[in-house]
């Protein structure tokens, strides 16, 4: 089998080539736009992923450095995977193009167009990364995105908001992007927000799903109460899903808080429910849908629902409109 195709877990995975700093034009942008491209060192025709980080306490998992047990993964499965550095990273607090700018410290549209920027530019990645020069599908391409990065990857599908000081509708979205996974990502706004959230993130207050057309899946921790964002608990987190029109999947992971057991970095510090295993299945279960979305009659969203159902103890449940 090809290492562009999806294997089952018995599979061992391809070798996979990671290269960063890569830096993209970006004109207007306040820093240059880096990114990292991981991909499988063989393989044609291959998918491309936009990751986008979320927040977190740590000085560099909200960066192109982040998501490692994700990328790996997708990557050596049949994925060219992107990872920018938002302007909201860590590695870029106190830089002073960005003390004053009106979208700190989030930088909600800046994030989505992030996304547009690398698309716009991919002859230029190509040529700045000969692994990948010419063996990428450009008609075939997706995002995922983690927390604050699944609001990003919202947008990006086709969410709305309007914008906290002029009313205006804010649409980021981007026809190119196919597909794509919102893990653990906010929910919707208004009553539902917490009065800190509505305070310091006001954007967050008009958020419109009924907009998000595109297919996506949306995964959820059933115990992530996120008390900081909103009041309804983890509920909340599955609004993506409920509010926004078929097609329409959610994983439900058993026993999971925000990190989903660590999908941020190996190891790190911020995960409060460090479970391998359980990244590992939502891993598996995200890329498989995303493999099948993109590639359809590919088995791999099959093969990750056979093996969710089939194990003694599933780390979830998965659920279809």
């Amino acid at each position: 089998m090809t290492p562009n195709s999806i294997t089952g877990s018995s599979t061992a995975p391809a070798v996979v080539v990671s290269v960063s700093p890569v830096v993209l034009p970006a004109p207007g942008r306040p820093v240059d736009l880096q990114v990292r491209v991981t991909a499988p060192a063989t393989g044609h025709d291959l998918p491309l992923l936009l990751m986008s980080h979320g927040q977190g306490p740590s000085n560099n998992l909200s960066s192109l450095h982040g998501y490692l047990p994700l990328v790996q993964h997708f990557a050596a499965r049949g994925f060219v995977v992107v990872q920018p550095t938002h302007l909201s990273s860590a590695t870029l607090k106190g830089h002073p193009g960005l003390r004053d700018h009106p979208e700190a410290p989030l930088f909600w549209r800046e994030r989505a167009l992030d996304m547009t920027r690398i698309l716009d530019a991919l002859a230029k990645l190509e040529a700045a990364v000969p692994q990948i020069a010419g063996r990428i599908d450009h008609g075939k391409v997706a995002v995922v995105g983690h927390s604050m990065g699944g609001h990003t990857a919202s947008l990006l599908l086709g969410a709305r908001f309007n914008h906290p000081s002029t009313g205006e509708t804010v649409d980021v979205r981007d026809l190119r992007i196919i597909t794509g996974a919102l893990l653990a990502a906010p929910g919707r706004g208004g009553e539902a927000l917490s009065a800190t959230a509505a305070r310091h993130y006001p954007f967050l207050l008009t958020t419109d799903f009924s907009t998000m057309t595109a297919p996506a899946l949306v995964v959820a921790g059933d115990n992530d109460p996120s008390p900081h964002l909103t009041v309804l608990g983890s509920p909340w987190h599955t609004d993506p899903y409920r509010l926004a029109p078929a097609p329409k999947t959610l994983l439900t992971v058993y026993g999971a808080e925000h990190m989903l057991g660590g999908i941020s970095g190996f190891d790190a510090a911020e995960t409060s429910d460090e479970n391998p295993a359980r990244v590992e299945a939502v891993a598996r279960l995200t890329g498989g849908y995303l493999r099948t979305q993109l590639i359809p009659g590919d088995p791999a969203w099959r093969e990750a629902q056979d093996a969710l159902l089939s194990s003694a103890e599933p780390a979830g449940q998965v659920v279809t409109k």
